[in-house]
């Protein structure tokens, strides 16, 4: 049975403006990985995660590169209890 995981990212460089959350919606609909992602006021880009440890880690991963328009400069992960709380994965405004 996989282990079921949440993580609550913040990314910072520039992540808004490039298409960051609606990429991010897509690669984890692929995944299989259920939360959301919003832009915050500061210019990063927070997230709430959660799924099967291998997918959120890949989801992980790819925030650390982003699209293609993005200059990711560093990645925050807080790994908290899984909870179950979404299904599917929604751009907040």
């Amino acid at each position: 049975m996989p282990e079921l995981v949440r993580a609550h990212l913040r990314i910072y460089g520039r992540v808004q403006g490039v298409f960051f959350r609606s990429t991010m919606r897509e690669v984890a609909l692929e995944l299989g990985v259920n939360g959301w992602v919003r832009n915050m006021p500061d210019g990063s880009v927070e997230a709430v995660v959660e799924g099967e440890r291998e997918k959120v880690e890949e989801l992980i991963k790819w925030a650390h590169r982003g699209p293609p328009l993005a200059k990711v400069e560093r990645v925050e992960v807080r790994w908290e209890s899984y909870r179950g709380d979404w299904e599917g994965f929604s751009v907040v405004r």
